[in-house]
């Protein structure tokens, strides 16, 4: 059955993954995302991970694109960080900077922006190399596949966080649901599970291309972890002020809840 929309999908397409950083997460004076996709983000993993309650032997980032800024705080509380990537392209990106390579990304602007939201900013000075440390693998995966890091089996995770994937994979609420269930296989029992994502979006630009996005409201999602089995501990929403018409979100949630056993 061919799929109606004129949209691009970023999991079956692809994007241009360093023009993804570059639109939604560089340091550029006219970069429009920052308060948004920068700093609601960092505040309030910091805010969720200093409550105690995530930490662990294992955490398991999938994510869209190569973004790290999401994994300052995880650095300090998960020596193993095992990142999910769904492409070469997005691999060979995140690879670059884990690597110190020529060309990376930089990310020096969101280790500022996480040093300033701790009390003691000098205990957080080296964020980059720490996640630098923390990230021990890089895997591709197929969310297709029954065991979507085929043939490679994950050991359960204390904790995983996803930012922005299920906005950009699903086509309707039922995908939705269904991505859910799958990425919520990879947690033990009592699991942590972060998801971070943009409300009532139908599209967002990368370079020269339009992709898909998954409209729902802050309802939807929380309805549908409860399907699933989590218990919401923390959700917050923020209102967008970024002003651009690269994409169209209307506001950016952020959720922290657990698996019950």
């Amino acid at each position: 059955m061919m799929d109606s929309s004129p949209h691009k999908f970023y999991h079956v397409h692809g994007f241009d993954s360093r023009q993804y950083l570059e639109h939604y997460f560089s340091d550029k004076p006219d970069m429009a995302f920052r308060d948004d996709l920068l700093n609601f983000i960092i505040e309030n993993l910091r805010q969720v991970f200093a409550v105690g309650h995530i930490n662990g032997d294992i955490l398991v980032d999938i994510s869209l694109g190569s973004m790290i800024h999401h994994l300052y705080s995880a650095s300090e509380f998960f020596k193993n960080i095992i990142v999910l990537k769904v492409n070469n392209r997005c691999i060979m990106e995140l690879k670059r900077w884990v690597d110190k390579r020529t060309g990376a990304f930089y990310w020096g602007h969101t280790s500022a922006l996480h040093q300033e939201t701790e009390e003691n900013s000098e205990k957080f000075e080296n964020g980059e190399g720490k996640v630098r440390s923390a990230i021990q693998h890089v895997v591709k995966y197929d969310l297709e596949k029954e065991n979507m890091t085929d043939p490679l089996v994950l050991p359960p995770a204390d904790c995983v966080i996803s930012p922005f994937l299920l906005d950009a994979i699903s086509k309707d609420q039922d995908d939705y649901i269904r991505y859910l269930r799958k990425i919520s296989r990879l947690l033990k029992p009592g699991g942590r599970l972060i998801l971070i994502g943009v409300l009532d979006i139908t599209y967002f630009i990368v370079g020269k291309d339009k992709l898909h996005a998954f409209a729902y409201d802050e309802d939807f999602a929380r309805k549908a972890l409860v399907g699933e089995g989590f218990i919401i501990d923390y959700c917050k929403v923020k209102e967008r002020t970024a002003v651009s018409d690269i994409t169209n979100y209307k506001s950016v949630i952020f959720i922290a809840a657990h698996k019950e056993n």
